[in-house]
């Protein structure tokens, strides 16, 4: 199994999206809505890892336009050193800029409403993460 699961870290909430066995195509899991107790939060990532078994983590890490680090890919770093802690398998971050305007965009032309569509832009931003990912790394 080539399993990755991916995340979009936000302040409140982490889309999650996990890639098939073979690792070919990202299906959403979940948007997690954050406890603020960091703690808590990576523990929650670590038992849908055990649950699922990927050979690597993905995290969506935010750059600015120009390709620069700014606060919140900080943010982002701290959170997966958190969920690391206990994770024998494989990490990467992945460049996810304009990865939420891409799941907005998605929802708007299947013509969901703001309130459906404010509950699952996480998720299928982690969706587009990770098809962004596995479409540049077929060799997983």
């Amino acid at each position: 199994m080539r399993r990755v699961l991916a995340l979009d870290v936000g302040d409140k909430r982490i889309g999650i999206a996990v890639s098939d066995p073979l690792g070919y195509t990202a299906q959403g899991l979940e948007t997690y809505t954050r406890t603020g107790d960091e703690a808590a939060d990576a523990a929650y990532i670590r038992n849908l890892a055990k649950k699922y078994e990927p050979v690597r983590l993905l995290f969506g890490m935010p750059r600015n336009m120009d390709g620069s680090y700014g606060f919140q890919s900080e943010k982002v770093r701290a959170f997966a050193e958190a969920v690391l802690q206990g994770f024998e398998g494989e990490h990467t971050f992945y460049d996810e800029r304009l990865t939420t305007v891409e799941a907005e965009r998605v929802l708007c032309e299947a013509e969901l409403d703001w309130r459906k569509r404010r509950k699952v832009v996480d998720k299928v931003a982690a969706v587009v993460i990770l098809q962004g990912y596995l479409a540049t790394n077929p060799n997983l």
